[in-house]
């Protein structure tokens, strides 16, 4: 089998192309940069002749473009896209619906809102780990101390200077309080992502004012799921995280990997970023008790970071997330917290009783090992586009 696969920067792409290798397909990689140029002949005539009388089989890539898309329709090719993002605003192109489409969607209340709408080219598919990757990863032992620590967590905390919400500094009182007010509500419930129903056509109309946000050419989007997923789930997700970092710092010995300075957090130790491939597994293999504080838009499904940690064989504590309980058993495979009383308790139990929490995460890793690797997400997709 001979596949194109897209060569743009992205989680997982190493392991999948080592997947594709171990199942003795040929890979070749393509890139270009007008790839996110909507109608660009450049890319168009770029792409055409990339694929000419080269016999691929299907052209594939992590997360979705419409430019790729629309260049396979033209060709008669398949597109196979694994998305691990969410939101991902190229979902509401109008090439969604294009034929040559297999599209593969690991938030499952996403994949149900496309799939309402009777759109058959998205499909739901969880995310994975390289189990045989990770478990191969050993830290010297004078190396080890670095990277212990009782509990870790390792993601953004959307802190920036600036951010979308941050910069509507003239907004009207009524819309400040407004938007406020559903944030406060939001951060109190997990499970369910309200925001973008509650934005209405007056809210939306003011925020436009402060910061416009202009649709992509044939995008479908509406301004509703922009400023809430975009906007405002990004800044809950900042509040969310700070407020359980500071409140877990205070009372274990916590270690955060992120981009950004922290002094709101004092007594966090900070160790800054940590390349993916090559030091994050350490982070998860060394920490007792690793924390998923999932991004809000991520509305059901379990994100990257989630399968990372079981798949290195780390401890897992995360919060509620629906998608968890169709593969993993709480209290047999990973544990979750609901509300920052139940996190510190569940965070006081697994640190003081160390044969539970190893058994977890051994248990966890087996069921990843067994069931939700990368080669089984390929066989997976490869079936539903008819190989």
């Amino acid at each position: 089998m001979k596949i194109l696969f897209l060569d743009s920067p992205s989680f997982g792409k190493l392991d999948l192309l080592e997947t594709f290798s171990q199942k003795g397909y040929e890979v070749q990689l393509f890139n270009h940069d007008k790839l996110h140029d909507y109608c660009c002949k450049e890319f168009d005539d770029a792409f055409d002749d990339f694929v000419a009388d080269r016999s691929y089989d299907f052209v594939f890539s992590l997360n979705y473009y419409p430019s790729i898309s629309n260049g396979c329709n033209r060709n008669h090719l398949k597109y196979l896209a694994f998305v691990y993002d969410n939101p991902l605003v190229s979902l509401y192109s109008y090439t969604l619906i294009n034929p040559c489409n297999y599209i593969f969607l690991f938030d499952k209340a996403c994949y149900l809102d496309f799939a309402k709408e009777g759109i058959e080219t998205v499909h739901y598919l969880p995310l994975c780990a390289n189990t045989d990757r990770l478990s191969a990863m050993q830290l010297p032992a004078d190396k080890r101390a670095i990277l212990s620590s009782d509990v870790s967590f390792v993601g953004a905390l959307y802190n920036e200077d600036h951010n979308f919400l941050d910069r509507m500094t003239d907004l009207d009182e009524y819309t400040k309080g407004y938007i406020d007010a559903i944030m406060k509500s939001q951060l109190k419930v997990n499970g369910y992502f309200f925001i973008e129903e509650l934005l209405t056509p007056e809210i939306i109309a003011s925020m436009k004012k402060s910061l416009a946000y202009h649709t992509q050419p044939g995008g479908t989007e509406s301004d509703a799921y922009v400023y809430a997923n975009y906007f405002i789930a990004r800044k809950l997700t900042s509040l969310e995280r700070q407020n359980i970092l500071k409140e877990v710092s205070e009372r274990f010995d916590t270690k955060l990997y992120t981009h950004n300075a922290t002094p709101e957090i004092p007594k966090i130790q900070n160790m800054g970023a940590v390349d993916y491939y090559d030091v994050m597994p350490h982070v998860f293999k060394n920490s007792k008790i690793n924390l998923n504080i999932t991004l809000r838009s991520i509305r059901s499904g379990m994100p990257l970071r989630a399968w990372d940690i079981l798949g290195a064989g780390g401890f897992l504590l995360s919060n509620y997330q629906e998608d968890f309980f169709d593969f993993f058993v709480p209290g047999e495979d990973f544990d979750f917290f609901d509300g920052t009383d139940d996190l510190m308790s569940k965070t006081e139990y697994y640190l003081s009783h160390e044969k539970e929490r190893e058994d977890i995460a051994e248990n966890g890793f087996r069921k990843v090992a067994e069931n939700h690797t990368y080669l089984h997400r390929v066989d997976a997709m490869l079936r539903t586009a008819g190989f």
